[in-house]
């Protein structure tokens, strides 16, 4: 993967779950479980039938929560308190993944589907904190999700982002379309490469990839 495929980037973009963290550590089988859990108490629906629905939400709509939003217009506040109230004992402080997200020339962001309280707390749990310019969660994109082009266009604003200097980190394939047609360097984040038109990297392990580039 040459070098010089990065050597015009100088904003660093992130995505949290299962990209800054390792999918072995099955975070979002707990998140999983308390979003049925709310979608049942809220909705008062059966266990099967809340599950179906948060995973046809998901599919629809970007997020359970977006679903939920649109569907029965849900407050997204305590949803995203209950959703994210996780066990991190599985998470382990990762110094080779911190010194490369440091030594990465330019500004570092994370932006992700969850909430910033949220991030922030994986980020500790990782050794990661204090590494990022910006932390963005749903919230700061009025809680439209990711892979909705609007909610790239509200968070990048924010933290003043130009596509054409940047690159996008991300383990769900559909959330960097938007990033490559605004003209991002987008490099997907899985165990198993995906070919398409919007993904120019595959990283299966992000520690080594950004080793690559430094």
């Amino acid at each position: 993967m040459p070098k010089q495929f990065f050597s015009h980037v100088r904003q660093w973009v992130f995505d949290l779950d299962n990209t800054l963290y390792p999918p072995s550590a099955r975070l979002f089988d707990q998140i999983e479980v308390k979003m049925t859990a709310y979608v049942q108490e809220a909705l008062g629906l059966s266990q099967p039938e809340a599950d179906r629905l948060r995973g046809d939400y998901w599919r629809d709509h970007g997020t359970t929560l977006a679903g939920l939003m649109r569907e029965h217009d849900l407050d997204p506040v305590p949803y995203l308190e209950a959703v994210h109230d996780i066990s991190l004992d599985h998470l382990e402080p990762d110094p080779s993944l911190a010194a490369h997200i440091r030594d990465l020339p330019g500004r570092k962001y994370v932006y992700t589907n969850g909430s910033a309280p949220y991030a922030e707390r994986v980020l500790a749990a990782r050794g990661l904190s204090g590494l990022f310019d910006g932390i963005y969660g749903v919230e700061h994109a009025d809680y439209q999700p990711k892979p909705d082009r609007r909610a790239f266009d509200k968070v990048f604003a924010l933290a003043r982002i130009d596509p054409s200097k940047a690159a996008m980190f991300e383990d769900d394939p559909r959330n960097l379309s938007a990033p490559h047609a605004m003209g991002m360097r987008t490099v997907y984040v899985a165990p198993e490469p995906l070919m398409a038109d919007h993904i120019h990297h595959h990283a299966d392990d992000l520690t080594a990839f950004l080793a690559r580039l430094i």
